[in-house]
């Protein structure tokens, strides 16, 4: 039986051991919160699994847990940031709430972000502002690191660059975060760590051959973009639109010195009221909400969905039962927190 914690228990735990590897209690309390989303929402390889590396960054100086970014370049509706690999989750919610409070003005705001800390899930960020009744958008890429080779190549060249977007519909969110790769480098690390198999061809190996191991993606190996043996050239075209839309527009890049970890984001938000009309906005996506779940499914299947439906429905069990999390993190957590003499919360 899967042990289950309370997010509250967790939230605090890691608020707790971030604070103690000297991370500013504000800083302490977003990024716990963020990682513990991940979780909620089902992206177990982006929520608290995500702890001990980000303690170890914060030890090794790959991440700053005090400070403010530098701002380099603004204008009423962008800005600009150096984020001094400060905690990603921190400035994303710092950036959101920025671009937020531009958009309720000019209808739009953005912030572009250079030498960040690692974000965690994508998905976590997006409730909060779709439900100020706005459409977040967030791209995000590693110039430090490289893990899927162009359409047609056999070397490493970008990482799997996320899109995520956000927005209500009247009566629920839509929420969707998609790697421009079939797998992230975390699915295939634990892959590889639990001796299991892609159920289908996602990587390349050093040759350029489609397989379904994760072992080829340490050696020498790639992550497959998006659409795989037949469609990848449109993953692979769309990684590098967020290559063009973080690093090109933050100024710094793969062109640049490897510096370390430090991502390259970039933060919109659009509000609808300064297009056209919030109400006008809320009746067509809650009417194509509606056509989407009024479609009839493949004969046997699963009625449609929502992008984000499940992690949404997932997270709303997980709040009354428990977090289950995977089975490989709560010991590290525990033996973290033995090591530090924080305590790890008891299960349900």
């Amino acid at each position: 039986m899967t042990d289950r914690f309370r997010d509250t228990d967790l939230r605090a735990f890691a608020r707790a051991m971030f604070i103690q590897a000297g991370m500013e209690a504000a800083k302490a309390e977003v990024v716990a919160e963020v990682l513990v989303e991940g979780d909620l929402l089902g992206h177990d390889t982006h929520g608290l699994a995500h702890l001990p590396p980000y303690l170890d960054a914060l030890t090794n100086g790959d991440m700053r847990g005090a400070g403010e970014p530098e701002l380099l370049n603004q204008t009423p509706v962008v800005q600009t940031w150096n984020g001094r690999k400060l905690p990603g989750p921190w400035l994303v919610h710092q950036a959101s709430d920025w671009a937020s409070k531009a958009a309720e003005t000019f209808g739009l705001g953005a912030v572009s972000i250079q030498r960040a800390g690692h974000i965690g899930c994508l998905a976590a960020y997006l409730q909060r502002i779709a439900e100020r009744g706005q459409l977040l958008l967030l791209f995000s890429s590693d110039p430090s690191t490289a893990s899927v080779a162009p359409w047609g190549g056999t070397r490493r060249l970008f990482t799997p660059n996320p899109i995520a977007a956000g927005w209500g519909t009247g009566g629920s969110s839509v929420m969707m975060d998609i790697s421009m790769s079939i797998t992230t480098n975390a699915m295939t690390a634990r892959r590889r760590a639990e001796g299991t198999r892609f159920p289908a061809p996602t990587l390349l190996d050093a040759d350029g051959a489609p397989t379904d191991d994760p072992n080829a993606f340490f050696n020498d190996g790639t992550l497959l973009p998006l659409g795989g043996t037949q469609a990848g050239h449109k993953g692979a075209a769309l990684g590098m639109l967020v290559e063009a839309l973080t690093s090109g527009l933050s100024g710094y890049g793969r062109k640049d010195p490897n510096a370390g970890w430090g991502a390259s984001l970039l933060v919109l938000v659009l509000d609808p009221a300064r297009f056209g009309g919030a109400e006008a906005f809320a009746a067509e996506t809650q009417w194509m909400a509606d056509a989407v779940h009024g479609n009839p499914p493949v004969k046997g299947g699963e009625a449609p969905r929502l992008p984000g439906e499940r992690g949404l429905t997932r997270k709303a069990e997980q709040r009354f039962k428990g977090v289950a999390l995977h089975p490989s993190i709560a010991p590290l957590l525990r033996a973290r927190g033995e090591a530090a003499g924080v305590a790890f919360p008891a299960p349900l």
